[in-house]
């Protein structure tokens, strides 16, 4: 699977997320900028997380209207897969390719520990080498994580199978339903708010992350 790591201004996730990708693929990433357009021969576009554009305005509202956004939807649209993870969560609401939004957490502080994600579903591209059911530690920092929709798309996502991890022990940020990560309705799009990036080798502290993209290197 050839993949992509999105850059934006104040994103600062991005060699986390290729160190990653490495080292679940065995290849190396590319690494574009956000005002470029060309996606050809990618198979996975990854958005990172971080601070696009300082998260001023709303986090992720700016770099939603980024030239690359466009191609990410046409991406999107051909069939290609698409991960954002924290910022990358964010930025996928604001640019409507991932339904709801990301608000302050119900505390006001950002958030700086690990948490515990149960996986929702493992019959996805993305989370195939989890164990149905699986709860499993990774890392979570973000001042924004609070996930809210409105009931009727919360019941949409819930009646779809839609879920993709929810927090399955103390839901700091406040987030509906517990929810942590979501699919588009083809599966083909994950969006979620901790980072399994930061826990895929040993030297990290652990690898609880790893099977995320271990399932996205067997596709």
């Amino acid at each position: 699977m050839k993949a992509a790591i999105l850059l934006f201004p104040g994103i600062n996730r991005e060699r986390d997320m290729a160190i990653a990708v490495r080292n679940s693929f065995g290849t190396e990433p590319r690494i574009i900028w956000h005002k470029e357009t060309d996606l050809t021969g990618l198979d996975l576009v990854i958005i990172p997380g971080g601070f696009s554009f300082g998260d001023y305005l709303r986090c992720g509202a700016m770099a939603a209207q980024s030239p690359i956004m466009a191609a990410v939807k046409s991406h999107a649209q051909r069939g290609g897969y698409v991960l954002g993870v924290c910022n990358g969560f964010q930025i996928l609401t604001e640019s409507g390719l991932l339904p709801g939004a990301l608000l302050r957490n119900a505390g006001l502080r950002f958030l700086s520990m690990d948490t515990l994600l149960r996986v929702e579903r493992t019959d996805t591209v993305f989370t195939s080498k989890f164990q149905p059911g699986e709860v499993f530690r990774t890392p979570m920092a973000h001042g924004d994580g609070n996930y809210t929709a409105d009931t009727a798309t919360l019941d949409r996502l819930e009646g779809e199978n839609l879920v993709a991890f929810r927090y399955a022990d103390t839901n700091r940020n406040g987030s509906a339903r517990n929810i942590a990560g979501i699919f588009s309705p083809n599966h083909r799009i994950l969006g979620l708010m901790p980072h399994p990036e930061n826990l895929v080798d040993p030297l990290m502290g652990g690898t609880d992350g790893k099977p995320l993209f271990e399932s996205l290197a067997s596709a």
